[in-house]
């Protein structure tokens, strides 16, 4: 930060010296809200949180070196009183800024890859002169100005992230440091129960334009309907970045790699040139694009710019982070945050990075979606149902919708695979082929599945659904029942199921495929036994979907295992059970599911 004496952070905040404060004392900086992060010289902001207070730490970040703190009640040691410690950190970062007239700042804002696309846009600025951006999402009332007050006079660019969590908060970041180029990437549906709608969203996002002067520069999504509507809401010169020929700097001929790392030729209207994204899923294209648009319209050659994103790698924590474990298992962890359009984006991309694998999931319920969440968690849970998973964990509460769209999908997804089995069998054994015996397997104990003669294992007429014994916990193969495949399980205390699980259809399941149900739509209760196997492999009890090498017999299609657990820890406890080398996770959900805790102890505990 630009230093300041005592005095005149006093004058422009309002404030009022206590503490034995010397006025003429320096802060140097860092401006900081965390006691941890004070260095000499430093500003301590004390907050007050739901949780934590910081005027309770006052004296231990001057202890640590801080000049002063900036706070709301007379704290021991020397202090700036202020009626409101968010209100003066705003204004002693307005201050800083217009102190700055050399520094170009270019705001960033949309419903999903902001932190990405500042992240890249970033290291092309840096490219020009010195940069100031974000550490991961700094981007609200209390992350955008402590980014701000970390500028100096040699500052080049200020590349800021705006968030809005309602009407009014980008306009209120955009007086702070007001921009001159701004960013829309796109306006989905997070946070739409808070808005209202996604026209209240695209309104919200606009402000950024609003506030860009008549030589300023919009640079919005060509391929979003609302972002593209917004160059009628600014006076700046506007410039359209995506896929289609309206967009002036464009994608062409996108391809994917086998890890989901796009290339494409970047098109722009003074040449083209070759990107290879080394960041995972398509949907990178997009922010890739943002960024780039942004950085054309600084000056930035095409082959530099080119150059800058081919060799861009994740910065901000917990963003599709793949990392590969010493026994082949990948993990995805992209649980930073989530909505619905940035699940199905991280959805399309582990197909692809997990193609010819088994794959599991850990996701959780989404959040501040309104009235719309109930069906838009039930959409996420057909998402996942659906994408041809092994098994799928859905952590925390509010599930409930998440399962059943996830088990309805599920048990769609293995009807159309087993109804395509029989047909292919149908088809070898009119054309003669001969049939090839399902080749008997050792499954591990703990799984319940067909006898030899059966096919599915039932329940038997007089116990109910069959689980667990209470001396031995989940039940494995009796003697006399074969190798056991995958089906479904519940517990077999005096034949009553627990609550929540569904009665077994009149008759026992139909022969051949394992019964569909259990709790809500077959997720076990915290605690209970999960809804069925993961599919895909013998050493799970069964064949791959699909005819066997060398004959025609079809094994039976494979059932998505579905399982409810209650937090982030649990999560990973269970799939502790599952993975074998070779498999993949992803791990997704809303940031207060912390499901990146899930990810670190797959990988063994370490933080990543």
């Amino acid at each position: 930060m630009i230093p300041l004496p005592l005095a005149r952070i006093a004058e422009i905040t309002s404030g009022a010296l206590t503490g034995m404060a010397d006025p003429r004392a320096v802060v140097r900086g860092p401006v900081v809200i965390d006691s941890r992060a004070v260095e000499p010289g430093s500003l301590f902001v004390a907050i007050k949180g739901a949780r934590v207070d910081g005027h309770d730490y006052a004296a231990q970040a001057i202890r640590a070196g801080a000049v002063a703190v900036l706070a709301t009640r007379p704290v021991e040691g020397p202090a700036v009183i202020v009626p409101d410690a968010a209100a003066a950190l705003a204004e002693l970062a307005t201050a800083q800024a217009a102190a700055l007239p050399k520094v170009t700042v270019i705001g960033v804002t949309g419903s999903a890859g902001k932190t990405s696309t500042k992240d890249l846009l970033a290291r092309l600025t840096a490219r020009v002169g010195p940069t100031i951006a974000p550490v991961g999402s700094f981007n609200n009332e209390l992350g955008h100005p402590l980014t701000v007050l970390r500028a100096d006079l040699d500052t080049r660019f200020m590349v800021l992230e705006l968030a809005a969590r309602n009407i009014g908060h980008i306009k209120d970041l955009t007086r702070i440091a007001p921009p001159e180029i701004g960013v829309v990437l796109n306006v989905g549906t997070a946070h739409l129960g808070v808005f209202g709608g996604k026209e209240a969203i695209a309104k919200a996002k606009g402000e950024l334009v609003e506030a860009l002067p008549r030589t300023g520069v919009a640079v919005l999504n060509a391929d979003d309907p609302l972002v593209r509507a917004m160059a009628s809401r600014t006076d700046a010169r506007v410039t359209f970045f995506g896929r289609g020929e309206s967009a002036s700097i464009r994608a062409e001929s996108v391809t994917v790699d086998a890890r989901g790392r796009a290339s494409f030729t970047l098109r722009t209207p003074s040449g083209s040139a070759p990107v290879s994204l080394q960041l995972y899923g398509e949907h990178a294209v997009d922010n890739a694009l943002a960024a780039a648009a942004a950085g054309y319209e600084l000056g930035l050659p095409v082959a530099t710019i080119a150059a800058e994103l081919s060799q861009a790698t994740p910065l901000s924590r917990w963003r599709m982070e793949v990392t590969d474990r010493a026994d082949g298992v990948t993990v995805v962890n992209d649980a930073y945050n989530a909505n619905p359009d940035s699940m199905r984006a991280a959805f399309a991309a582990f197909e692809v990075l997990g193609r010819g694998r088994r794959r599991f999931a850990v996701i959780a319920a989404l959040r501040e979606l309104g009235e719309e969440g109930p069906v838009l968690n039930a959409e996420l849970g057909r998402l996942a149902g659906g994408s041809g998973l092994a098994g799928l964990i859905v952590a925390g509460p509010d599930a409930g919708p998440v399962l059943e769209g996830a088990s309805a999908a599920a048990a769609e997804a293995q009807a159309a695979a087993q109804a395509a089995l029989d047909a292919q069998a149908a088809a070898h054994a009119a054309a003669g082929v001969p049939q090839a015996p399902v080749p008997h397997q050792e499954a591990p104990q703990g799984w319940h599945g067909p006898s030899p003669d059966q096919g599915w294992h039932g329940p038997a007429q007089d116990q109910g659904w069959h689980g667990p014994a209470q001396d031995q916990g989940r039940h494995g193969p009796s003697p006399e029942q074969g190798a056991p495949q995958p089906g479904w399980q519940a517990p077999d205390a005096g034949g009553v199921p627990p609550q929540g699980w569904q009665a077994p259809p009149a008759g026992g399941p139909v022969p051949g495929q394992p019964p569909v149900g259990g709790p809500p739509m077959g997720a076990a209760p915290f605690g209970g036994v999960p809804a069925g196997p993961p599919a895909g492999g013998p050493h799970l009890g069964g064949p791959v979907a699909g005819a066997p090498p060398g004959g025609g017999a079809a094994y039976p299609a494979q059932a998505m295992r579905i399982v409810h657990v209650p937090d982030a820890e649990a999560a990973a406890a269970e799939l502790a059970g599952w993975l074998r080398p070779g498999d993949a996770v992803l791990v997704k959900g809303p940031r207060a599911m912390g499901l990146e805790r899930t990810a670190e102890l797959v990988l063994g505990g370490a933080a990543q």
